[in-house]
């Protein structure tokens, strides 16, 4: 049985999220022929909530397809059980200039791709706090709110003072999306604790590290060299501010003989750690296809024991410092220069 929660009124999800990067660029190709069968799999198992964004190239428009798909083969009832998450990234060269008639444009390009009216939710992105006003932009959204194009607003990466400010400011998020896994703990204690205070649901990506937290990596010497995806390339930079390899390969296998003893996957016990942490509303998991619906529904079946838990912190790794996303947010670093940042022109 998958778990569910109530993140906002009118806003019942799972509490597993079938996620959308990986099927944009940079992650080898797609399955379009079989892409809403495998969406299908996973609603009908339960987990009825996905993850987009604006700037994961024609993603919105899968899922607006398998939108369609969807209430063709299930019907109307099936539809109003599907809770689309998408992005709002405005792109770092027009931070300092963001006017309402940009944020409009860019919400009703997604509202059109999605097939939607109204958006379920909208998780704002802001690349650089020295530049423009995320505040305002908020405002921006909080209009469109208003005029029924959105029905709850979110973010994404930012830091605890920033969800302090936007609370104060009059938009608190209903949610906000952070990486949190075994590897990067950067969103517990204070982080978790003004998410809070404001009401807002944590919503976790890079639960096991872009695919490392799997029993395909235990065992095997540093790729780090031979690395060319993306995504693969960010959670190691992760993995190196954790310690080294190494003290990953101890981690790895603690987790396997915890999952050997609950005959799950070793990313399930990942996953499962995660989910279990306070605050935390969802985690996202991001699977290419049905083929790994599996190995998603045992993070559900999962109960991890006191003794489990107390053996994988005595084998937790240093974490990244600083709050969360601080060391993404220097584009001169080793972490932001692999970032993107002007990918909603069109």
């Amino acid at each position: 049985m998958i778990e569910r929660t109530v993140l906002a009124p009118g806003h019942e999800m799972s509490r597993l999220i079938r996620g959308g990067w990986q099927l944009a660029g940079d992650h080898g190709p797609v399955e379009r022929d079989s892409l809403n069968d495998g969406f299908l799999a996973f609603f009908d198992a339960g987990i009825t909530t996905l993850d987009c964004a604006d700037i994961y190239t024609g993603v919105e428009a899968m899922i607006g397809d398998f939108r369609r798909h969807l209430l063709n083969a299930r019907g109307a009832e099936a539809l109003t059980r599907l809770k689309v998450h998408t992005k709002f990234v405005p792109d770092l060269d027009k931070l300092g200039s963001l006017s309402f008639t940009d944020v409009e444009a860019i919400i009703d390009r997604s509202r059109a791709r999605l097939g939607m009216d109204r958006l379920d939710l909208v998780q704002f992105h802001w690349w650089d706090y020295g530049q423009g006003d995320p505040l305002a932009a908020l405002h921006h959204l909080q209009r469109l709110q208003a005029d029924g194009r959105i029905a709850h607003i979110a973010g994404t990466n930012f830091d605890a003072p920033h969800l302090a400010q936007f609370a104060a400011g009059g938009v608190p998020l209903a949610s906000i999306q952070v990486q949190y896994s075994l590897l990067d703990r950067r969103p517990a204690g204070a982080f978790t604790a003004t998410a809070a205070a404001s009401g807002t649901g944590i919503i976790c990506y890079g639960a096991l590290a872009g695919g490392f937290l799997a029993e395909r990596w235990l065992g095997v010497a540093d790729p780090a060299e031979t690395l060319t995806n993306r995504s693969l390339i960010k959670y190691r930079l992760i993995i190196e501010e954790c310690g080294g390899w190494d003290r990953f390969q101890a981690l790895l296998g603690v987790l396997a003989g915890i999952a050997a003893a609950h005959a799950v996957p070793l990313s399930a016990v990942a996953a499962r750690w995660v989910l279990d942490q306070p605050g935390v509303a969802a985690i996202i998991i991001g699977a290419r296809s049905a083929a790994h619906l599996a190995d998603t529904l045992a993070i559900a079946a999962l109960r991890l024991s006191a003794e489990d838990r107390a053996a994988i912190a005595v084998a937790l790794p240093p974490c990244p410092p600083g709050d969360v996303y601080t060391l993404e947010r220097d584009r001169e670093g080793r972490h932001g220069r692999i970032m993107k940042y002007g990918l909603n022109k069109g």
